[in-house]
């Protein structure tokens, strides 16, 4: 079968590499193609410049090559309906329709079906104007929450302390902080309790469970400085216990797909759970419809099932018929690598040199990477590189990481120190 991967990140890279592996590409002539995909991924598949923001030309491509699966990596294309425009000439695609994309692309409705469903979640209020969101503060306490309702690259989510820092908060989002995206602000109860992932993939009807992750959403060391798109993950995550799996599916993603698919919106692909363990419980904070990045990247790492034959079976409505998924029991941990400046402004261009890393036992996930003209890696985005390594728990998989980071020379990068502090200090017993 030949297969087209959509996307350019770490993320897309991970899923290239453990589609490489996938029986479904075993064939003399089955080819795995990559759209534009980045220097990494063009270890695993062939790499071809195609706009996954026109329509047309990504059918015609399916057609001429005779594409058995489309795998849509990031949001952008979901929620742009590119899956149905797929569906509608008969080919098979990982990834939910236009409108189960709603989940991700307006925070409004996912809250509105979350009511609807009696999913437990945050308390919230949409407001469509500078006015009435500030207004609206007077019904929450501080800290505030506020979102964007649209897509925002996951950094949409501003946590101001008070009331005055608030009003300066959304007349920035009202103002085109994010574009678009800020045209509605969501207001939300600030929840406290600990944040994990948890994900599912559903062919709209059956959900087969696919694993937990912790991200690090802020900059800086201690989770300080503001929202990123994530600097470095682990999996699984711990504090979410069988028991607490369990209730998720029970109260969250069962409603959620039961719901969608009742009111003719039926989801397809990966359900990405953002959850917030509460004392009351887990609670959702919010979907995503694809992977997350870099939490892609551990659960890859660690995924034994294979990756394309699911995909298929999501695709195709036959996710019934799949067995369980299965995982690595270690520890899987990644630390991204970004460009200085990050996540404002970052510094693009910077010469990369992997070294040994992956000869340290190290995957190497390229993010946000180009060759120049003489064919030396260089940055090219805010999130360069994603540097992966297992362990029999947290600590060690972190020592392992680090290893391989120290093994890169990146001039004008950093990364965070402390990726996993928290279950690291746990196992330590402190």
């Amino acid at each position: 079968m030949n297969i087209l991967l959509l996307g350019s990140g770490g993320r897309e890279h991970a899923l290239a590499w453990k589609l490489a592996q996938s029986s479904l590409l075993s064939g003399a002539h089955d080819t795995l193609y990559a759209a534009p995909g980045n220097p990494g991924i063009a270890d695993h598949a062939q790499c071809i410049p195609l706009d996954a923001a026109d329509h047309a030309a990504v059918i015609s491509f399916c057609v001429k090559h005779d594409i058995g699966l489309v795998v849509i990596g990031p949001e952008a294309p979901l929620v742009d309906g590119l899956g149905d425009s797929l569906r509608n000439q008969d080919i098979a695609v990982f990834g939910p329709s236009q409108a189960a994309a709603q989940l991700e692309g307006s925070k409004g409705f996912t809250k509105d079906l979350c009511e609807r469903a009696n999913i437990p979640t945050a308390g919230y209020v949409r407001t469509k104007s500078l006015d009435e969101a500030i207004s609206t503060l007077d019904k929450f306490t501080p800290p505030y929450v506020l979102k964007a309702d649209g897509l925002a690259a996951g950094k949409g989510v501003v946590i101001p302390e008070t009331h005055a820092e608030a009003v300066v908060a959304l007349t920035d989002m009202f103002g085109g902080r994010f574009g678009a995206a800020g045209a509605e602000v969501v207001i939300e109860e600030f929840m406290r309790g600990e944040e994990a992932s948890f994900f599912a993939l559903t062919d709209g009807t059956a959900i087969l469970p696919f694993g937990s992750a912790q991200d690090h959403k802020r900059v800086g060391e201690g989770d300080t400085g503001p929202n990123t798109g994530g600097m470095g993950a682990y999996s699984p995550a711990p504090v979410l216990t069988a028991e607490l799996e369990a209730q998720v599916m029970r109260q969250i993603i069962q409603p959620t797909v039961d719901t969608l698919r009742a009111e003719g919106m039926a989801y397809s692909g990966v359900l990405f759970a953002g959850l917030m363990l509460t004392d009351e419980g887990p609670k959702l904070i919010e979907y995503n419809c694809r992977f997350g990045d870099p939490e892609c990247q551990v659960l890859m790492t660690r995924l034994h099932s294979d990756l394309g034959e699911v995909m298929l079976a999501c695709a195709k409505g036959d996710l019934a018929a799949q067995a369980p998924a299965k995982f690595a029991e270690e520890t899987a941990l990644t630390v991204v690598m970004a460009a200085k400046g990050y996540p404002e402004a970052p510094e693009k261009g910077g010469a990369v040199d992997l070294g040994d890393a992956e000869a340290k036992g190290a995957k190497i996930f390229h993010a946000g990477t180009k060759r120049d003209d003489a064919g030396s890696l260089t940055a090219s985005g805010g999130r360069v590189l994603n540097v992966t390594a297992t362990g029999a728990n947290v600590t060690a998989a972190q020592s392992a990481a680090y290893t391989a980071v120290d093994a890169i020379t990146f001039d004008t990068g950093f990364c965070r120190r402390d990726i996993g502090w928290r279950e690291v200090a746990r196992e330590a017993g402190k």
